[in-house]
């Protein structure tokens, strides 16, 4: 190890997205010595991309609202298989986390009266995001990264962790590699925290940056955690579908929640044919009616343009499937016909959503205040991850730590939009301040030079296949025209079976990716490394799909279209044999206490 970098930090944290950065300034704050690493530059983490808001029970736009609404809307968009404690803490402490980055500096939109404004968002009943226009994710991470850089943290940009080190069963520190010139660095670590986000590159279509290759799934993985509820993946309803350039770009369910209606080919506002039991309770019978709902109109119900992206993804599916698609293969979405609705309406679009008025206008030659846009699906979150303890947040690998995208619990089957800002900065915050307790109560752990050179080794590989036939980014395209065409969106047994064993052939195909030149400034060696990450999560999403046969939340089955009673007692727990292998199996979910029942009960 003489001639790697080494760097020893009490607790390290991987990944510098919104659940890193709070986890570092928290540890920080409890006195230990943290090392920040992060794959891209300080400031660049796809939380930055996170639009439509923060989900908390403010209650500033409707007194109603409280943790236990958020409680409930949490646990019925994830049809009941989420960690019930994680999802009660989340509601819970929600709104101290948005109180303490308005402490911050956060610059939130406003009411009259000058508190934090919140927006109406799908799934959720009463308005609960507090924003920033449509920017709210750069927002959140300038004012951690703003607050984190006087904490006393080091930080390691452009920096990719291969593997974690251990001591026995315990976390010990990690290898990783600088981008730029390739060379190794060593981390020697009591405690490390995982918020490396989430696997979207393993799709075609994503809404996801360049980093979301499910590095820290896949890390936590490789070193004896174990993995859940991966089969549960969000494709989001609204990405941009052209030109081909910009496709899976998101486009904020924000524009739904100010009053954006989805329009097939005949004009018809298609979401009104098919309003599932669960919100019909819930739900406006009419467009007029969900219009008084986006304008504050308290004894409105929602518009179906706000249902859980689960459902209305497949609404959109199925109109494009029907014939009744826009011309890219996709559906309308339109804003602009609130001018009929308001005065100056092309000055309130602007102002409630400058993001996408730009984004449109740039890359799509699109005016929103004037035109409707065309969006389809696009992959967009994983609701599974690292399985960690609700109050800590740490796997079963004592000192290992997750939070999070990249960890499990609190969203079960489907995601509501608008708790991943306020999951990262809930459950950050735990991670931080569990894992700087842990570190202080241990000694400093032993790193072994065998793993080290052994890490090191395996990530060299790909220089020694000089005679290799295969391409790192040609088997990179390959998984992901797969992972879209067979395990996307609507699922079917005898598809996802071809697709595992498309998964083998593309492992063998991926020992076989040679990279030329040398480690320095070298894309190819990275998408290479990249490569085994993106192997294990597919292969994780595809199993438990194939083992779920049912159809809940983000996952559809199309030769099992409903749900079975047995699949909502258990999750799909998934761990590495001492083989080596991928084991799979159901893990029946504890017992909600009396007293939450009551409230689920009580919030109908």
């Amino acid at each position: 190890m003489a001639d790697y970098q080494t760097h020893e930090h009490d607790v390290l944290v991987i990944g510098a997205g919104g659940a890193g950065l709070r986890a570092a300034i928290e540890a920080s704050a409890g006195g230990v010595s943290v090392g920040l690493v992060c794959k891209s530059l300080l400031g660049k983490a796809h939380t930055v991309m996170a639009e439509g808001g923060i989900a908390a029970a403010l209650a500033n736009v409707d007194e109603r609202d409280n943790w236990k609404v958020h409680f409930s809307d949490t646990m019925r968009g994830g049809q009941y298989v989420n960690n019930w404690r994680m999802a009660q803490l989340h509601a819970q402490e929600a709104p101290a986390r948005v109180r303490e980055l308005e402490a911050w500096g956060a610059v939130f939109d406003r009411t009259p009266d000058g508190r934090i404004l919140q927006r109406n968002f799908g799934g959720h009943k009463y308005p609960r995001l507090a924003h920033v226009g449509d920017r709210t994710g750069l927002e959140l991470i300038r004012t951690l990264q703003d607050h984190g850089i006087h904490m006393g943290m080091e930080v390691y940009m452009e920096c990719t962790v291969v593997r974690l080190l251990k001591d026995g069963d315990r976390i010990a520190g990690a290898l990783a590699y600088y981008r730029d010139r390739g060379r190794f660095v060593v981390f020697k670590a009591k405690a490390i925290v995982l918020a490396t986000g989430g696997i979207g590159k393993a799709y075609k279509i994503t809404s996801n940056s360049w980093e979301y290759t499910g590095d820290g799934h896949t890390l936590a993985y490789d070193a004896g955690a174990e993995l859940q509820d991966m089969e549960f993946v969000q494709f989001h309803p609204t990405g941009m579908i052209w030109p081909p350039s910009v496709m899976g770009i998101l486009v904020t369910e924000g524009v739904r929640g100010e009053g954006g209606i989805l329009l097939n080919s005949k004009g018809e506002q298609f979401m009104y044919k098919d309003i599932p039991d669960l919100y019909k309770n819930q739900t406006a019978k009419d467009p007029e009616e969900g219009w008084r709902y986006c304008t504050g109109d308290r004894n409105a119900q929602r518009p179906a343009e706000l249902l859980t992206r689960d459902h209305v993804a497949r609404c959109i599916r199925r109109e494009v499937k029907e014939g009744r698609g826009s011309p890219h293969g996709g559906v309308f979405l339109d804003i602009s016909w609130i001018k009929a609705k308001i005065p100056n309406a092309p000055e309130h679009i602007k102002r409630k959503l400058p993001s996408m008025y730009h984004q449109f206008k740039e890359l799509g030659d699109i005016d929103i205040t004037k035109e409707a846009m065309e969006v389809g699906p696009t992959t967009h979150y994983i609701m599974g991850g690292v399985k960690v303890d609700a109050e800590s947040q740490m796997s079963r690998v004592p000192g290992l730590f997750a939070a999070g995208e990249c960890a499990v619990g609190i969203n079960g089957a489907n995601r509501l939009g608008g708790n991943s800002l306020s999951d990262i900065i809930v459950f950050g915050k735990r991670a931080g301040e569990y894992a700087a307790k842990y570190a202080k109560e241990q000694s400093a752990p032993a790193l072994h030079n065998d793993q080290v050179e052994a890490a090191a080794r395996w990530a060299l590989e790909p220089f020694d296949r000089q005679g290799g036939t295969e391409g790192p980014y040609n088997v990179q395209h390959d998984l992901q025209d797969m992972m879209q065409d067979l395990v996307g969106i609507v699922r079917r047994e005898d598809e996802m079976q071809k697709a595992l064993e498309g998964l083998g052939k593309l492992r063998e195909r991926a020992k076989r990716a040679m990279v030329k030149g040398n480690r320095e400034y070298n894309p190819g060696w990275h998408t290479a490394l990249d490569l085994h990450n993106l192997l294990v999560v597919s292969e994780a999403i595809t199993r438990s799909a194939i083992i779920r046969k049912e159809s809940r939340g983000g996952h559809f089955r199309d030769d099992f279209p409903a749900k079975v009673e047995k699949f909502g007692k258990v999750n799909l727990a998934v761990s590495k044999s001492a083989d080596g292998q991928m084991d799979v199996k159901e893990v029946a979910i504890p017992e909600m206490p009396d007293e939450l029942k009551q409230i689920i009960k009580e919030m109908g």
